[in-house]
């Protein structure tokens, strides 16, 4: 039983592991274009592609990425955010590329996740392969259905923040636009009110200066 348990602890460490992940908050300059790349061990492999413009201009981005031998496997323009998974055609390098060359003075701020799945078989502590064992897969396989309902629970609610951060920083966005024009407007209008109340007044002392001159 405590073999048991130690195995199901070991391929629980195995698991979590088996996925490598990196969320990254990035700023982009007028005209920049920006790349970051993470590899694939082998073909077939999941890898996760998420972003979402933050802020700056009309919240949107030009995108690309390109696997091993520079195949083309996503690509889109002036999008606001993505989400996308896909499987790997073989080991080696994949970028993901970010463009603000259709900018010509705004900067833009990016929340973008890649994540890549590296499938391992479950192992003991003391390194011996439980793959093949009836007994031990009949005992480890309710903590992996555990740990793969756990691992979706997770994913979802991070998909959730990343969702509700968006919006938030959109709308604040937004509000912070809204106040700017209000400003603006409600300045234009007291000088304009201080504009036609000295036109008045000039309009009225030239009438009676003109009165005075008839009487004389």
């Amino acid at each position: 039983m405590k073999a048991n348990i130690t195995a199901a602890i070991a391929g629980f460490f195995v698991l979590i592991a088996g996925a490598s992940a990196t969320t990254l908050t990035y700023k982009m300059d007028p005209h920049e274009r920006a790349c970051f790349y993470t590899a694939a061990k082998s073909a077939g492999e999941k890898i996760a592609f998420y972003f979402a413009v933050q802020s700056g201009g009309s919240f949107d981005i030009d995108y690309e990425v390109v696997g091993p031998n520079n195949v083309q496997i996503l690509q889109g323009q002036k999008e606001r955010q993505g989400d996308f998974v896909f499987s790997a055609s073989g080991p080696g390098e994949h970028s993901f590329c970010f463009s603000n060359r259709m900018s010509t003075f705004t900067e833009k701020v990016i929340d973008f996740d890649v994540t890549a799945e590296h499938e391992s078989h479950l192992t003991s502590p003391v390194g011996h392969d439980l793959s093949g064992k009836e007994d031990a897969k009949k005992q480890v396989r309710p903590l992996e259905e555990s740990i793969e309902n756990l691992s979706d629970t997770l994913g979802g609610i991070q998909k959730q923040q990343k969702y509700f951060r968006t919006r938030e920083n959109r709308n604040f966005d937004t509000v912070k636009s809204t106040q700017n024009r209000l400003f603006w407007f409600g300045t234009l209008e007291v000088l304009m009110v201080v504009g036609t109340s000295l036109f008045q007044v000039f309009v009225i002392q030239t009438l009676f200066n003109k009165s005075g001159k008839t009487r004389v």
